[in-house]
């Protein structure tokens, strides 16, 4: 089956293409229904050899730390044949809500696999580091916060460092983070204040105080232009802010959090901001050109679910009928990911054969 999702698919296929033997496509199909029907098959058993990909690549492609991006994605499924499906956002858009856990190297930026994986139906929420599937579903950040827990006890061989976007920036989190003793490097809003020099400022307006140094040429939007980097030491001290969805609940107040500020920007030949990226963690050992390009290698979690979603697996094409099944498929595609991306990385002769 893994061989299957590496021969990748056209989106208007009804499923896998069946390999050259002497398996008939329809047999394929039947018996994909099968395995992804089966009760037998737990996410959990479908993650070990990701997970078990993890370990060799940390260990092989890993220098100080190993990068963990976060990061979440709507599934569109408009067809009647999922029973499971609900409005995410408002009521045309339907599906399932994706979050996935990638590692990458941190001294190039190369995938290495997924090694969490969670699909949010109507019916609950179907996670590979569950005990059982169809829990009840919790906020975005309640549930990437019991994730890193989770790959925290692992036991790689190299110390994650956990990357969210600014879906991330919420100090009652950090807070958890930081209790749990997890590395976390987190893109922040504009306008929060943290302490900076005894007195509270917006991250924005602390930036605009910072000497900048040039660093490296990166691409924006199909060009090249240079990155340029300033840090500064913070301390986030403000109360947390629950939500608001279900009711309102007080600010919460909590100990303080001592942070760098890591300040990213692209800038155009004649000086102009392209891009702005405000960054905080509680990495202390690492200088902040290096945490920068870090999280300028967040996009390869976009390009996983590009890879998915559209330019090789045409996952909202699946004719599976429920969260379940499509999430056991989708670690099933995720191994084939995972073998083609060790196949880049190697750069030995029976590799480039």
């Amino acid at each position: 089956m893994v061989l299957e999702h590496i021969n990748s698919s056209e989106s208007l296929s009804a499923g896998l293409k069946a390999l050259p033997n002497k398996i008939s496509s329809f047999a394929s199909t039947q018996a994909a229904r099968r395995f992804y029907q089966n009760e037998l098959v737990s996410l959990s058993k479908l993650q070990e050899p990701l997970t078990a990909a993890a370990h060799e690549g940390i260990a092989e492609h890993c220098s100080q730390y190993a990068l963990c991006m976060h990061d979440w994605s709507h599934l569109s499924f408009k067809h009647a044949n999922k029973t499971d499906t609900y409005a995410i956002t408002h009521e045309t858009d339907v599906g399932y809500d994706l979050q996935t856990s990638l590692i990458v190297s941190d001294q190039n930026g190369q995938p290495l696999a997924p090694v969490a994986q969670r699909l949010v139906s109507a019916d609950g929420s179907y996670a590979t580091g569950d005990p059982e599937p169809g829990l009840p579903v919790k906020h975005h950040l309640d549930e990437v916060s019991d994730c890193i827990q989770f790959l925290d006890g692992q036991g790689f061989a190299k110390p994650l460092v956990h990357l969210i976007d600014r879906e991330g920036d919420s100090v009652g989190h950090i807070r958890r983070w930081e209790a749990a003793d997890s590395h976390w490097l987190v893109r922040v809003k504009d306008n929060p204040n943290v302490d900076y020099q005894g007195k509270p400022m917006a991250c924005k307006a602390v930036a605009q105080e910072l000497a900048f140094s040039k660093t490296r040429q990166v691409s924006y939007h199909g060009q090249t232009y240079w990155q340029w980097v300033a840090e500064t030491d913070v301390t986030l001290t403000r109360p947390a802010k629950p939500s608001q969805k279900k009711g309102k609940k007080p600010a919460v107040p909590g100990i303080p959090v001592a942070a760098r500020l890591v300040v990213s920007r692209v800038l155009s030949d004649e000086g102009d901001v392209l891009a702005e990226w405000l960054l905080l963690t509680n990495v202390k050992d690492v200088d902040a050109s290096t945490l920068a390009l870090w999280y300028y290698w967040r996009w390869q979690i976009e390009c996983f679910f590009k890879l998915v979603k559209s330019a090789g697996h045409h996952l909202e094409s699946w004719q599976q009928e429920s969260a379940l099944a499509i999430a056991k498929r989708l670690l099933v595609a995720s191994m084939a990911c995972v073998t083609v991306w060790a196949i880049a990385a190697d750069k030995s002769k029976e590799a480039a054969d």
